[in-house]
């Protein structure tokens, strides 16, 4: 049964506190404004050996005023849930844009006469006003209606089960969970009230082999997902399954030995691939960051605007999508931030770059049309940044089971599960280690491998993509902690993929690279 906005978020003054400070904006001169309230509500939970290590519970609370004033930005925010209070944020944001609106000026004039600098003014792409809306995000039991008796109880019992098995020797269990509420008004006439839910659990084994001093560790592969408790108890993930197989992993992988290295052929797991996904695709298809914006902090991005529509980012059969919309993903919305509708639309098609993920004032800046929806603030205090949407790969409609695409390969490896990345400040070189690793020969599993990573550039490695699963095979993965800005920010995002066969990548020994 779907639920509805919690009564106790819209018991407080919303309409009253937009109201004036919308009309603050408006009188002071604002040629956009917008009010946003959140209160975001993190807790979470570590056990280490099934014994409680550590807690948390934190509730972030309270409003931000965006305003456009003479072409340039102005933000505050406040905690006073009072009117007068809320008209005091407005004038601060109006005084800090006319205080922009100076130094783009200045910038201006030191770059030949160009109206605010090389940025230009602000000015935004249109969006329909949407009137008043509500959206939910899609889960059955919110985790905060849990008693915290019961989630520790459920990870020391997941901990006893793994700790029961021959040869593991130490658990760590954790488990993040996120209540997001958010009130958005503007100018323009558009207000949203929104409710996200969201939920991390992760289980770590570590096996310690005692006469010879090695060990090695195996993490659960269960994505963070935009769902509620029932993903712990049933709905969404076979934890069953999985902590009952991974002890017996666990020892292989102590015993395997270590990779050659070389160029072999490559099956990558969905619970693998959807990193590289967010790494070489995600980041470097946010317009933003191709443009420079990021370049002092998280870098720029090799897929410049000068490729669009003809940047061969891989193989033909790379087909991928930016969406805001994805059923239980982390990135999914009803409304940005700003106001925009989610969508969903095409960053890659065919392996041509042909899309960008974009705000309100890069899409307006760029003459892209409307924005698709990527603008996002992690807390009240901070001001919307473009942020990354759910990017993914789209599986082949009648594509082959993992089993047929491993049984297509005469040497190679079956890489599952995420570990360690390295990607260089373009997005363009980059390697990546997983859980476990399998040696393929003759189309057939021969056991696990141990210290092994891929490396690439993103051109030549999602250009060796020739062969991709079915819609049996995709997952979607994701993490709670993709970082950017400056102050910065952290956002939640999902990346749905297939598993894909890749030919010819090379692979490094991480052990003797780490012997260097």
């Amino acid at each position: 049964m779907p639920h509805s906005i919690d009564a106790s978020f819209l018991a407080l003054p919303l309409r009253p506190l937009a109201d004036a400070a919308l009309a603050r904006a408006r009188a002071l001169g604002a040629e956009h404004a917008d009010f946003r309230f959140e209160r975001v509500r993190t807790a979470g939970w570590r056990l280490r050996d099934s014994r409680p290590a550590g807690s948390a519970d934190s509730t972030d609370l309270g409003y931000g005023v965006r305003v456009v004033h003479d072409g340039a930005w102005g933000f505050a925010s406040g905690t006073e849930r009072s009117m007068d209070a809320a008209a005091r944020v407005a004038g601060q944001a109006v005084a800090m844009a006319k205080l922009a609106a100076k130094v783009n000026a200045a910038a201006g004039s030191a770059d030949g006469g160009t109206p605010g600098g090389s940025w230009g003014r602000v000015e935004l792409a249109d969006e329909p006003v949407h009137g008043e809306r509500t959206w939910v995000s899609s889960y059955e039991v919110d985790p905060f209606s849990v008693p915290d008796e019961e989630k520790t109880a459920l990870l020391a019992d997941f901990s006893d089960r793994l700790l029961a098995a021959k040869g593991v020797s130490h658990v760590d269990a954790s488990l993040v969970t996120v209540h997001e509420n958010k009130f958005y008004a503007d100018t323009a006439g558009t207000t949203t009230t929104q409710q996200r839910v969201r939920v991390h659990p992760q289980l770590t084994a570590v096996a310690v082999d005692g006469p010879g001093g090695s060990f090695e560790s195996m993490r659960t592969l269960a994505p963070p997902v935009g769902r509620g408790w029932e993903y712990l108890t049933g709905t969404g993930w076979d934890w069953d399954a999985e902590l009952a197989e991974m002890p017996e992993l666990l020892a292989a992988k102590l015993r395997a030995p270590s990779v050659r290295a070389g160029a072999y052929d490559l099956v990558v797991d969905a619970s693998n691939l959807w990193l590289t996904i967010h790494e070489s695709i995600g980041h470097a298809t946010e317009l933003d960051r191709a443009l420079g914006y990021e370049a002092a902090y998280a870098g720029t991005s090799f897929a410049t605007p000068d490729g669009l529509g003809t940047l061969r980012y891989g193989s033909p059969l790379m087909n991928v999508t930016g969406d805001r919309t994805a059923e239980h993903g982390l990135a999914t919305i009803g409304y940005d931030d700003e106001g925009v509708a989610a969508q969903s639309w095409n960053l890659i098609e065919d392996g041509i770059l042909t899309g960008y993920q974009l705000d309100r004032r890069i899409a307006r800046l760029h003459g892209l049309g409307r924005s698709n929806g990527c603008s996002y603030a992690d807390s009240p205090s901070r001001m919307p940044v473009q942020r990354m949407a759910n990017v993914s790969l789209r599986p082949a409609p009648d594509g082959p089971s993992t089993e047929e695409l491993i049984a297509g390969v005469d040497r190679g490896i079956y890489v599952v599960g995420n570990r360690s990345w390295s990607i260089d400040q373009q997005r363009y070189n980059f390697q990546f280690t997983q859980q476990r690793a399998y040696a393929i020969r003759k189309g057939r599993l021969c056991g696990q491998l141990r210290d092994v990573a891929y490396q690439g550039t993103t051109p030549d490695f999602w250009g060796s993509m020739e062969g991709i699963g079915g819609p049996q095979t995709y997952v979607l993965g994701g993490a709670f902690n993709c970082g950017k800005a400056q102050p910065g920010q952290i956002a939640a995002v999902s990346h749905g993929c297939p598993t894909a066969l890749f030919r010819g990548v090379n692979i490094l020994n991480t052990a003797q690279e780490a012997g260097k």
